[in-house]
């Protein structure tokens, strides 16, 4: 057990950068990388500006699927702050108590979309590229660990098309291999984040899945037990909820929740 714990804690320091004052290491599911790249420029911008420490606030990003960022929360990654791509294990993170209390809530509703890199392959209703039968592979996140794979299974579900499609698909480990697989060109079509395709630099063609065919996609936030004393992490999450941030992410294709 020693020597299990010991390879961990190895791990973790040669992979995750050394933590100072003003800093903290932020976990964010894969289909937000982008959007959460945007989020902590111009917080660290506004730290800057707005203080006269000798440390303004500089912030570690690290992503995953969150299923994967979950599992490595609870076995001791020095995580500070985590963004989910849904709400159930934030909620699970604060019953086991490696959360603070009282401290989740939802930044974002997520939207899922079929995307190809081909811009001629998805006109309109993307129930007809699904159908068609022209093409070998269909890309999504693995169901099991990432909520928009979940989403992306349901869909299919409520076309009547899992096992039509099911010698198709090719799962990722993530929104963000899905999302590799399609752009180059392993999967003609891919169960992707609405997010990811609009800030791609090269647009193919896509479907915004409506809403009604999932689950909704409520991504939680939550402060980690190892962030609870981090004002970094603390004053991260408050500007997340600020008027500034929300317009990024419903600029990046998210919805916000109605509160």
């Amino acid at each position: 057990m020693k020597k299990i714990f010991c390879f961990a804690a190895l791990f973790w320091i040669a992979f995750v950068p050394e933590i100072h004052a003003g800093e903290f290491n932020l976990a964010v599911a894969a289909n937000f990388l982008e959007p959460a790249r945007r989020l902590v420029s111009q917080f660290e911008s506004q730290s800057e500006s707005q203080s006269k420490k000798e440390f303004p606030h500089r912030v570690k990003i690290i992503s995953g699927s969150t299923g994967k960022l979950y599992a490595q929360t609870i076995h001791g990654a020095p995580f500070d702050v985590l963004l989910a791509a849904d709400s159930r294990r934030p909620r699970l993170l604060e019953e086991r108590g490696d959360a603070v209390a009282g401290s989740r809530f939802t930044y974002a509703l997520g939207r899922l979309a079929l995307w190809s890199a081909d811009p001629d392959r998805i006109a309109g209703d993307g129930r007809a590229a699904l159908t068609s039968g022209k093409f070998d592979r269909l890309a999504l996140a693995n169901p099991k660990t990432a909520p928009y794979g979940l989403a992306a299974e349901q869909t299919m579900e409520a076309l009547g098309l899992s096992e039509a499609l099911g010698d198709k698909l090719v799962r990722g480990e993530s929104v963000a291999q899905a999302f590799h697989f399609v752009a180059t060109e392993n999967a003609e079509l891919g169960f992707v984040a609405l997010s990811q395709v609009l800030t791609y630099k090269e647009k193919g063609s896509h479907w915004e899945v409506p809403a009604s065919l999932h689950d909704p996609i409520a991504q939680d936030a939550v402060l980690l037990k190892r962030g609870k004393d981090n004002l970094a992490a603390k004053e991260f999450l408050k500007f997340l909820r600020s008027a500034a941030a929300k317009k990024i992410i419903r600029e990046l294709g998210y919805e916000l929740p109605k509160r």
